[in-house]
């Protein structure tokens, strides 16, 4: 099912024996457009010197809609020996051996599937630990992590005049890819939202805070317009990508690349 990502902020993580705080933000791949973790702010004692935690949806056991819970698979004395990774800076891909080789998961990254060489975090969390170094041509450093809350309110740019804002993300919520940007047009159209799949974008600048898109503001006005109240079903996901003539994820067709480029 597909859900938005401030729908999940706040939602309780708990352990096998405790609950360990509340989702304030994830950490994005800009690569393959991919949750890769939950930034948690931790509510228990247990946790006095570490008022964030990384935690992947690898660890998940299950997740309660209903009652906003993402129950782990982990235990909270686990989860408190973990490696600590300083939230104020960008995190590594070292931070990220040492916390996946912390946990014994295999690396979701070096392989062709978003999760490795599957399409969800289940598939790792199923693996045995296999020590595989990230492919030789990726730098240590290279890592394309960015935070969702730092992402919303960037500009988009279409191919003709200014679009709006990125206010949200879709999230899909087995195999944690976003799916679609939820872009606000409130400067222009009446407040307007609509989504836009990151894929579709021809390249993004960091460090502009602007996202380019071979859209025209005609085509944007025209578009199915997105209810945050109503639930995404094929159908309405059909006349999206019709209306802009991209062909569907769904029927089994390859990724389109963005282009992640700093200007």
């Amino acid at each position: 099912m597909l859900r938005s990502l401030k729908e999940l902020e706040g939602y309780t993580v708990q352990a096998t024996d405790g609950d360990i705080g509340k989702v304030e933000n994830f950490l994005l791949d800009d690569k393959d457009w991919t949750v890769r973790y939950l930034v948690v702010k931790t509510g228990s004692s247990l946790f006095l010197n570490r008022q964030q935690l990384l935690i992947s949806p690898i660890s998940f056991r299950l997740a309660e809609w209903s009652s906003r819970h993402f129950n782990l698979a982990l235990t909270m004395d686990k989860i408190k020996s973990s490696p600590s990774i300083d939230m104020d800076k960008p995190v590594s891909r070292q931070n990220e051996r040492d916390f996946y080789h912390y946990y014994g998961y295999p690396y979701y990254w070096g392989s062709s599937g978003t999760w490795g060489t599957g399409t969800n975090p289940g598939f790792l969390a199923a693996s045995m630990w296999n020590d595989v170094p990230a492919q030789p041509a990726e730098a240590s450093g290279d890592v394309h992590l960015r935070s969702a809350g730092e992402l919303r309110g960037y500009h988009i740019q279409g191919s003709d005049e200014a679009i709006g804002h990125v206010e949200d993300f879709i999230v899909d919520d087995v195999s944690w890819e976003i799916h679609y940007l939820v872009i606000d047009t409130s400067n222009w159209w009446f407040g307007k939202k609509v989504l836009v799949a990151p894929q579709w974008a021809r390249s993004v600048s960091w460090s502009k805070s602007n996202v380019y898109v071979d859209l025209s503001r005609e085509a944007v006005k025209k578009s199915p317009e997105w209810n945050a109240a109503a639930i995404i079903d094929r159908e309405y996901e059909a006349r999206l990508h019709s209306h802009y003539a991209r062909p569907g994820y769904w029927a089994g067709g390859q990724k389109e690349e963005t282009k992640n480029a700093t200007i």
